[in-house]
């Protein structure tokens, strides 16, 4: 007997992958593997190395923090204290199993990846999904949680993972349907720690609660436990970081305004190569679905809107910045055009060509997130990428060691030292303070300040870094050849500027280069 005819007001539970089908079984298997190998080939890319730069970067740093450097007082991020937490977490129960330190963070990402889609599972139970959006979903949901790609683990990919599964219990809550109360306490804990990893997530959960309060109306929202919930840990979490990280409040946040906040244009962050592509998937999506305004759909395209608002805030438009929206893009429609054919074809007909719509769509997925994106060609070419050669470098001259890297990049410094298991020594990931000391040419012409001249944060970044390279020297010393910072009447350089102190001179000579690149230079230290 055909199933029920799908419309608005029928709730059809989520078809299992064996569903009825004018085809054979075999075929219908055939047709499930086929919409499940574009997230398969997305899992074994974020497997392969490299692991992306920032979040090798906090890696590094969060290993720092645990042997005992002090956070935002002797290492400098402009990051809340919520990613170390989490990743210092992590990293003591992977080292409680034996893991290493880049296995242990895929592999937590991975299982929340799983918690994720387990909760979704759950959630989709009584909602209404046609056949074809069903079947859909059910093979596109994995492929979003992997189809970061390079930035896998990165907080933009880490909160939508964590928002999914409040996307849905929306549109349980928009259409009155109950749901257990641990269930919805547990998604929006979760949705909520997703969102404080920047302040600029929050934009996502006040456009999705918006709506909500203008569908349903003050009296339903002010009894709902779910905003309460957000609200709650956003303020705690506000609060724990002025008890417990208050160099976060007093030293790191004053260095960041003075020199961090970015000056980017708003036309170079919408009209760039990497935005302005999801962007024209994205808004007349958005449109359709929020003329709609029933099920899933509308949730897709306000956390969309949330997060252009949150990358514009930024003022980046970087690959990981466009990210969220990308995954939201490619899923809006993909949604879209399931419903379409759910609603225009005959009731039968759908069950038949869902597997097959389901194959096209997670092609198209895959495709989509391919895109503009950095995977799966940073991970083809690793071996013969500078993070390779420099990680292989590093790992013959001196691995797990100490390393002090002056250099304006994240990449490929990371994860090439996390590759070779070295240590980096600077106190900030790069020389973004540095850069912006000598942002503008000097009023007397000179091309470096001398140290009474330096003013107080300048003054600080030197002597520590003079004070940990006489001191304590590291095995390896890398140099950047080119600083990004203006001519001036001559190039800067990063070891001129810092060889005019005698100590760091002399400390200098005890170093014999390595490798000569024509980026980088590595010294070893000969003792």
């Amino acid at each position: 007997m055909s199933p029920p005819d799908h419309n608005p007001g029928v709730v059809l539970p989520p078809p299992p992958l064996a569903a009825a089908s004018a085809g054979p079984v075999p075929l219908e298997r055939w047709l499930a593997v086929a919409a499940l190998l574009p997230a398969l080939i997305f899992l074994a890319v974020v497997l392969a190395p490299p692991l992306n730069h920032d979040v090798a970067a906090i890696l590094d740093f969060t290993q720092r923090w645990m042997a005992g450097e002090a956070l935002y007082r002797e290492i400098l991020d402009v990051n809340p204290p919520l990613i170390f937490v989490l990743t210092r977490g992590v990293l003591a129960l992977g080292g409680a199993l034996g893991l290493a330190p880049i296995t242990t963070v895929l592999t937590a990402v991975l299982t929340l990846c799983a918690a994720s889609l387990a909760l979704i599972h759950r959630l989709r139970r009584g909602l209404p999904e046609g056949p074809i959006e069903a079947r859909c979903l059910t093979f596109a949901l994995p492929l979003i949680m992997v189809a970061a790609g390079y930035d896998f683990a990165q907080r933009e990919h880490l909160m939508i993972v964590l928002a999914l599964p409040y996307l849905f219990l929306a549109v349980r809550r928009v259409d009155g349907l109950w749901t257990e109360r641990w269930l919805v306490l547990t998604v929006a804990l979760l949705a909520a720690t997703g969102f404080v990893l920047k302040p600029h997530f929050l934009a996502v959960p006040a456009l999705i609660e918006g709506y909500l309060l203008w569908r349903r109306g003050w009296r339903a929202s002010l009894a709902d436990p779910v905003p309460w919930t957000i609200a709650g840990v956003a303020l705690a979490y506000l609060g724990a970081i002025v008890l417990f990280f208050p160099d976060y409040i007093e030293f790191l946040l004053p260095l960041a305004m003075a020199y961090y906040l970015p000056t980017t244009p708003l036309s170079e962050v919408i009209f760039n190569e990497r935005m302005a592509p999801v962007l024209v998937v994205m808004l007349p999506a958005a449109v359709v679905a929020l003329r709609g305004k029933r099920g899933l759909a509308p949730m897709l395209a306000l956390t969309g809107i949330g997060a252009l608002a949150a990358a514009i805030a930024q003022q980046r438009g970087w690959t990981y910045h466009v990210l969220p929206i990308r995954l939201m893009a490619g899923l809006l429609f993909v949604l879209l055009i399931a419903r379409w054919l759910d609603y225009g074809l005959p009731a039968g007909r759908r069950w038949r060509v869902a597997p097959r719509v389901a194959v096209l769509a997670t092609l198209a997925l895959g495709l989509h997130n391919v895109n503009g994106s950095e995977a799966p060609w940073r991970e083809l070419n690793f071996a013969r990428s500078w993070t390779g050669v420099i990680s292989d470098v590093l790992a013959r001259v001196a691995p797990g060691g100490r390393v002090l890297v002056l250099s304006p990049d994240i990449d490929p410094v990371y994860p090439a030292l996390n590759y070779a298991n070295a240590r980096s020594t600077l106190p900030t990931m790069n020389l973004w303070l540095f850069q912006a000391f000598y942002s503008r040419c000097l009023a007397d012409g000179t091309r470096y300040r001398t140290p009474e001249a330096m003013g107080a944060d300048e003054r600080w970044f030197h002597d520590r870094v003079v004070r940990d390279f006489t001191t304590r020297p590291p095995e390896i010393l890398m140099v950047a050849r080119h600083i990004w910072i203006p001519h001036c009447g001559g190039q800067f350089s990063i070891l001129e500027y810092f060889e005019r102190h005698t100590g760091f001179a002399a400390t200098f000579r005890r170093y014999r280069l390595v490798a000569d690149f024509p980026s980088y230079r590595i010294f070893r230290r000969e003792d």
